[in-house]
């Protein structure tokens, strides 16, 4: 079964992976095939490795 964090943290990094390639490709107001495709990568790629690195394991709180 899918854990919701792990789902969540690639859910919002392909977010936001898309939308910054998104952004650098509307520098020039016209979207290109090329560029699509380079939106859709970073995507897919934010997605598979967000979603198969582990979370940190919580360390013990500093006393102070």
């Amino acid at each position: 079964m899918i854990k919701v964090g792990s789902a969540a943290k690639a859910i919002v990094s392909a977010f936001a992976a898309g939308t910054a390639s998104l952004a650098v490709a509307m520098g020039d107001s016209v979207i290109e095939t090329g560029e699509w495709v380079t939106i859709g990568l970073a995507v897919l790629g934010a997605l598979g490795i967000t979603y198969v690195v582990p979370n940190a394991a919580q360390s013990e709180q500093r006393q102070r």
